[in-house]
Formats: structure tokens, sequence, C-alpha cells
């Protein structure tokens, strides 16, 4: 049974990123259509054993027959996490006067490859939705990639709504840099129009460099890649093995995609300045043919995601775009880029909720609009 379209839900988003350091939580009101208002944003930071654990499990995962030789683990983390989750959720709930109709939970991506149809996040939907005394919206993944989709990106239909939310200038691109980096083209405020995949590493390469090296967790402001000399000879080679990487017509990547494997053997800031680089180069050329047909328009790509917060990384993206694509933080809209994924889930649990489409063949390349998100009430 299905509700008229005008109402309006309130859900609270939970979103785990690939630097898997915490959960970003969000409420939002929405009709799941074409409107939303933001009522809470907030960050929760793993705890350091989970940290370590999530981390360590991953490194061990890195290909399909892992996920079963490593079941005991994933399935003691999985525990953790949730049970994470749903400190967070009460702790949110307890702050709050809103009545939450549901949570969006998207989990913690443990393992993603579209060529063998599994994108596998860890959560336990039915644990939260017991402890929490909420409908759970989890799995958001699975319908898409049945439909012949890459299960990723699924922000797109957020990005559209906060576009024509905030009647931002057409055309406009999003820049999402978490992990991976992905891109929304937006060319139209209702048409099912926008174009959206993935680009390449995001932060990913460069906060695991930072990790194996030293006690912290990113490269602030980008700093340490400031501080060292970019070893061109290894940077040409890096950036055309991706260039003729096998699977070129996959267009969602996962970490593991991308390996530390060409700066081994050189010191914290050259590696830093090395990996920042062939970051920014990939993202500047997978945003140029991505946005091919804007030749001499102008255009804004507005950034989200943590690394627009590395400046160093932000500069040297700009050095490799024409004076047509104008790049400036999404905050100027009055948009907090922190928290845009963990909104977006929200908004997607709200569409799931109304069996309204979250993926679409240009955004996951799945065969037909797709709903997507498992329903479960367990109180």
């Amino acid at each position: 049974k299905r509700i008229r379209m005008g109402k309006i839900f309130t859900a609270l988003g939970l979103m785990s990123g690939t630097s898997g350091d915490g959960v970003d939580a969000s409420i939002i009101s929405s009709n799941g259509v074409d409107n939303y208002s933001n009522i809470l944003n907030k960050y929760f930071k793993y705890d350091q054993k989970i940290y370590e654990k999530l981390h360590y499990l991953k490194a061990k995962i890195s290909q399909l027959k892992d996920l079963k030789k490593n079941e005991k683990e994933i399935y003691s983390l999985e525990k953790d996490i949730t049970l994470f989750h749903a400190k967070v959720t009460n702790e949110i709930l307890q702050s709050t006067d809103k009545n939450i109709d549901f949570i969006g939970f998207h989990g913690q991506t443990i393992y993603h490859n579209p060529l063998e149809k599994i994108s596998k996040q860890i959560g336990d939907g039915n644990l939260l939705s017991q402890l929490s005394k909420k409908k759970v919206i989890y799995n958001f993944r699975k319908n898409d990639i049945q439909n012949g989709g890459e299960g990723a990106p699924l922000a797109p239909i957020f990005h559209k709504l906060i576009v024509k939310q905030n009647k931002i200038d057409l055309p406009v691109c999003i820049l999402n840099i978490g992990g991976i980096a992905n891109a929304t083209l937006i060319n139209d405020y209702d048409k099912d129009s926008f174009l959206s995949r993935d680009l390449g590493p995001g932060n990913c390469l460069i906060d695991e460099w930072v990790r194996n090296n030293i006690k912290k967790k990113f490269d602030f402001n980008g700093d340490i890649a400031k501080r060292g000399k970019i070893n061109d000879l290894i940077l040409n080679q890096a950036l055309e093995n991706f260039e003729n990487r096998p699977n070129q017509k996959i267009s969602s990547f996962d970490v593991k995609d991308f390996s530390l494997g060409f700066v081994r053997g050189l010191d914290l800031d050259d590696g830093a300045a090395t990996l920042t680089e062939f970051t920014a180069r990939i993202i500047g050329i997978e945003l140029l043919n991505f946005l091919q047909d804007l030749k001499n328009k102008l255009c804004k790509i507005l950034i989200c995601g943590g690394g627009r917060k590395n400046i160093n990384l932000i500069d040297r993206i700009k050095n490799t775009m024409p004076k047509n694509l104008i790049i400036q933080p999404i905050d100027d809209y009055g948009v907090d880029g922190d928290y845009i994924e963990s909104e977006a889930f929200a908004y997607l649990a709200i569409r799931s909720f109304l069996n309204l489409p979250i993926s679409f063949r240009n955004t996951t390349g799945c065969n037909v609009p797709t709903v997507g998100g498992k329903i479960v009430k367990n109180y």
C-alpha cells in the first residue's frame, strides 16, 4: 500500500563512506520528489577498535572468495558497526522532537565489483530496526545490480534536487570527492536528463598512504603533499597504466581498484605529492571527458565531500581545467558539503518507501529506472 505523493516524510540518513572513519547522520523532511528541508547534520567518529578492525578486514578482502574466507570476522564487524549505528540513532532520536518515519541505512561497503554483480555493504537492518524501534530501509544497491546497473553512484537523484531547490544556474556539475570521486551533470531541473559516473580515486590513495606511514588518517589541507616533490617518471607511468586499464566500460570503482604499489619506495612527502598529483590529474582528465559536450559553455563544478577540504588537491584539479569550467565549493550555496551523502540516503529511503526509482540508465547503467532499498520493521 503506497501513500499519496503530497505527504511529507521525515527520515534519518546514515552514511559511512569509503574512508571508514565514522558515520555521517542527517535528518531531512521531504515528499520524496521535489522538495526537502534539512533538520540536522551530525558526525560520529568510529571508536578506534572499530576503525582498526574495519581497515584490517578491508585490506584482507580483495576478491569475491575473500568474503567467504573471512565470513566470521565480517559477521563480527557487522554486529559492531550495527550497534554503533544504533547508538548514534538513539542519541539523535533523544535530541530531536521530530518524529522519524524511517531510517535510511547505507552500511559500510567492504567489497564492490560490478563485473561480478556484487556490492557488499555490512550492516544488519533487522537489528538496527529492533534497537531503534524504527522502520529501516537498507541494501540500496542490490536491485540496481540485478537490473543490469553497477550499484553506484546513487546520490545523483538527490544532487538534482539540491540544484533545483537552490535554483543553481544550469548546466551544473556536482563533483563529490569521497574515497572515490564521482560527478553528476544536470542540464534540466525537471527531466530525468542527468548524467553521472565515477571518475577515479578521490581521497582513498592519499588517505591510505598517510595511514600506512604515520599515525594520521588523512593529509590535512594537503600540507604533507605540499612539502614533497612529485616524481614525474612514476606519475606518468601510473597515469598511462590507468588509461590502459582493462574493463574500461565499467564506470564505477572500488577503492580496491587502486593500489599504492607505484609509490612504494618514496618517502612520506614525495609519495603524498605524487599521489595527490595522480588523483588530481585523473579527476581532471575524466571530468573533461565527462563534460565534453560543454566545450565552450560556462559551467560551474560544485565540490562536495571530504576531498574539497584538501586545498592542495583542489588547486591541482583547477590547474587541469579550462577557463569555462569554474570550480567552487557547494557550501557557497548554503549547502553543507560534508553531509550530502547522508542527506541523500535519507531522501533515498523516502523514495524507496514511495516505490520511486533511485537509479537510472544514465547514472548506474541499469536497464530501467530502478527502485532500491529493502524495508524492514522488527519491533
